[in-house]
Formats: C-alpha cells, structure tokens, sequence
C-alpha cells in the first residue's frame, strides 16, 4: 500500500470483515489508542537513551517496537475515521498552530512549553 486511502481502507475492510466495528466507538478506540500508546511504552521501560538506541539496531528489538507502532497508528487512524477527521488536515493543522506557539527564534534547541518562551 502506498496510500494513507488504501491503508485506511485495507483497516477498516479487516475491521469490518470481523464485524468489529460495532466496538469501535470513539470513546473505546481513544481507550484502545492510549493503551497501545502505553505497550510502545513498555517496549523502552527501565532502558536508557544509550541502551533503547543499541536495541534499535537489532532486529529482534525493533520488530515488537514496529508492531506496537503499528497498534498505535491503526487505532489513531480509526479513531480519526469513527469521528469524521481526516487525518492528513489534522496534522497540517497542529503543524500550523505549533509553528505559531514555538516561533524557531525562540523555540530551536529548548524544551521550553510554549508559555514560558
């Protein structure tokens, strides 16, 4: 697949071709996200910088990571579909009010919240 369309449908046609998405409500598909999120989480847990970065580069290490990662983007762009936003928008949008919030001139290299720039 080489599409955000076809990747989208080939989801919701595996969804759908198990009769889940009567499950997938935008309330328990946030709940499913936010609990992927967490399992990509544990992948990296009681690990450094140095040692998740040394896992990175072996295979074994990366293939749970990937498909945690892709529990994550899967249940995003479901949530996305269930509550009608198209999902590229979304991100152009949030791209535009953070350029907004942390200016480069002031934002490059700090970790500073917006509001305390």
């Amino acid at each position: 697949m080489d599409s955000l369309t076809e990747t989208v449908a080939a989801i919701l046609a595996f969804r759908d071709q198990r009769d889940w998405s009567q499950f997938h409500t935008p309330r328990n598909l946030a709940a499913a996200l936010a609990i992927e999120a967490a399992e990509v989480q544990e992948t990296m847990l009681w690990k450094s910088d140095q040692e998740v970065a040394a896992h990175l580069a072996q295979s074994k290490w990366r293939k749970p990571l990937q498909e945690e990662l892709g529990d994550v983007l899967i249940f995003a762009l479901l949530l996305a579909h269930a509550c009608g936003i198209d999902p590229l928008e979304a991100v152009q949008e949030k791209l535009a009010v953070n350029a907004a919030k942390y200016p480069v001139g002031k934002a490059r290299g700090v970790s500073t919240k917006y509001t305390d720039l």
